[in-house]
């Protein structure tokens, strides 16, 4: 009885619950913890959301069993919104399923389409989901270049080349997290060009689809002709209305996808809270100024970002999208590694950063920064990290330039 079992021997150590801890335990002794290690957004969601919530949470038969897949004005709303932001047109009773966030719809679509041993292709570094889902499921996980370009094409043509068997699926995120990086419709076109050659699976995920910086909207796989043959994507409410906690997420695109998905969740889930759903249909259908509001919120706070950590001496590249920076682990403290760097940086500067190896073994040399602190907190961590740089013997700014 003392053999661990087997999907949980599949399971590495938890990067992140180290520093978890250790960021708990130091909140326990009183110590004042700026938290930009996880991607939890600190705003609340639209007024006019949490009265929706209330509202229908306030009718006697709104607490009985929901619809697994969703409820039909969510998965309508669902649809309306791709029609207007992507032109891409849904059957919301065939091509879209509402999940309990992106992170549930990934692992549930990888328990329903993989059998034991199957290779999946999986970017490295990426959201941990993308890889463990599948390995949960008894997959094999073959890495590609979690950056586009020639390398991950070349990557895809040696993975159908030289893997056994071929390829089920590969799995990707475009604004991506950690790395914050985005790509265009051609990338997107020749991903869907090889895949439908070689009957391979193409599992988007568009978490952070209206978090950019530039004027250049991140776009849907789905928007790439013929697409639908092969691509599913997921998107979430988390981080467009910050609902994390609602846990509203949707898988949309392929019709034998979609419904292997929805046969799965039928067996383990009754949908989430009718409220919340009813709730997600406020925000996809009332008024979009929201999306704008957070969109110049996070721009503004990576700009504080950048701007205040050079001053402090540590140089952070500015993320085009996303909520995170991708930041490398200055040189005086990279031959430690990311896991013990983040520790060190939460015992002496008291800011909690995620260890880009957290992330697969290719995010080893960076840590990535979430802008989930006000500006002031931002600036504040940027003050306590140049004194403990400077506490460590390096060269840095004087404490008025770090200051302003």
């Amino acid at each position: 009885m003392d053999e661990e079992f087997y999907r949980v021997k599949r399971l590495p150590p938890y990067v992140f619950a180290e520093v978890n801890a250790m960021k708990a335990a130091a909140r326990a002794r009183g110590e004042d913890i700026i938290d930009l290690g996880m991607g939890n957004p600190d705003t609340p969601p639209p007024a006019h959301v949490i009265e929706k919530l209330a509202e229908v949470a306030r009718k006697p038969d709104a607490h009985g069993y929901s619809a697994s897949k969703g409820i039909k004005g969510l998965r309508k709303a669902q649809a309306a919104y791709y029609a207007r932001r992507f032109g891409v047109e849904l059957d919301p009773e065939t091509e879209v399923v509402v999940t309990l966030g992106s992170k549930e719809g990934l692992a549930n679509l990888a328990q329903a389409i993989t059998a034991p041993g199957d290779i999946i292709l999986a970017p490295n570094p990426s959201y941990p989901i993308h890889a463990f889902g599948f390995i949960i499921a008894g997959a094999a996980i073959r890495h590609v270049p979690a950056a586009p370009g020639p390398d991950f094409m070349k990557s895809l043509e040696n993975a159908v080349r030289y893997s056994v068997p071929k390829p089920t699926a590969i799995v990707m995120g475009y604004p991506s997290n950690p790395t914050a990086q985005v790509v265009g419709l051609d990338f997107y076109a020749e991903v869907v060009d090889f895949c439908r050659k070689h009957e391979i699976w193409v599992l988007s995920d568009l978490a952070y689809a209206e978090i950019y910086f530039d004027n250049n909207p991140p776009p849907s796989i789905l928007q790439v002709p013929g697409a639908k043959d092969v691509a599913v994507e997921f998107t979430s409410m988390s981080k467009t209305y910050s609902m994390a906690g609602w846990r509203v997420g949707f898988a949309v695109g392929n019709k034998k996808l979609i419904q292997a998905l929805t046969r799965v969740k039928s067996y383990l889930d009754y949908g989430a809270f009718t409220p919340i759903q009813a709730a997600a249909v406020a925000a996809l259908n009332g008024p979009q100024d929201c999306i704008e509001q957070a969109r110049q919120l996070y721009k503004q706070r990576r700009d504080v970002l950048v701007e205040s950590f050079a001053r402090a001496g540590w140089e952070v590249p500015p993320p085009p999208a996303s909520m995170f920076a991708w930041v490398p682990v200055p040189a005086p403290f990279r031959e430690m590694g990311a896991l013990e760097f983040s520790k060190k940086l939460l015992t002496q500067a008291q800011v909690a950063v995620a260890p880009g190896v957290g992330f697969g073994e290719l995010g080893e040399g960076y840590v990535r920064i979430a802008l989930v602190e006000n500006e002031h907190r931002i600036r504040q961590a940027a003050r306590n990290i140049r004194r403990f740089f400077q506490a460590e013997g390096l060269n840095v700014p004087g404490p008025k330039a770090a200051a302003e």
